[in-house]
């Protein structure tokens, strides 16, 4: 009986020390990642294989521990990187360009893609069979301030759909991060945005529309 207690207890000893072994050992792992400051301009589905890696332990496999910090605005982004508040900024590729353009020598660098498509979605207020770009003339449209990526991408793709920009009230007055907010409030017949807030925009609509959605 007593040799059934000795390795019993043995037993407990081991795995106990083990399990403490192997937890010291990932502390000390933990402890030598690299923590990178990373500031992205905004928070979407149309960035979730950036998310999907941070999950997924992707980044800590190389050693690195992202700190990711929500800075609404690539204007705020090329600030937050420029004061060396984060080490690398996520925003649109305009942000290094106009920062360059104004003559600072220690500029943004781009190096590195995570999409290749715009991620916009352009909603209305009201409901449209078989959308054209001419729907928009005469009509009143949110997509970002001057100078962004969102107002960009949304003159490029009214250039490409062969649509008259100068039929269309374009409205540049409002910052992305604010897009929702205004268009809520009754600002704009359309607005240009991102998953998940092009979602939640359009339940919204859809319960002060209800009758005109099957």
């Amino acid at each position: 009986m007593k040799k059934i207690i000795v390795i019993i207890t043995s037993l407990v000893l081991i795995i106990t020390l083990g399990f403490l072994l192997i937890t010291n050992l990932d502390n000390t792992k933990d402890n030598k990642l690299t923590t990178i400051k990373l500031a992205e301009v905004t928070h979407s589905m149309f960035y979730a294989p950036l998310y999907v890696a941070i999950e997924n332990g992707y980044f800590k496999e190389e050693g690195i521990d992202i700190d990711l910090i929500l800075t609404s605005g690539a204007d705020k982004v090329s600030a937050a990187v420029l004061s060396n508040s984060v080490d690398i900024g996520f925003a649109g590729p305009e942000s290094a360009i106009y920062v360059y353009q104004n003559g600072e020598k220690d500029y943004l660098v781009t190096f590195a893609g995570l999409t290749k498509r715009d991620g916009q979605f352009i909603v209305s207020r009201e409901p449209i069979d078989n959308f054209t770009i001419e729907d928009l003339y005469g009509k009143e449209i949110l997509p970002g301030r001057v100078g962004g990526m969102p107002i960009l991408n949304f003159l490029n793709g009214v250039k490409n759909a062969k649509g008259d920009i100068s039929k269309i009230n374009v409205n540049s007055s409002i910052d992305f991060a604010s897009l929702s907010g205004t268009f809520i409030s009754g600002v704009g017949d359309f607005v240009n945005l991102f998953e998940l807030s092009a979602m939640i925009i359009i339940l919204l609509l859809k319960r002060l529309f209800r009758k005109y959605f099957k």
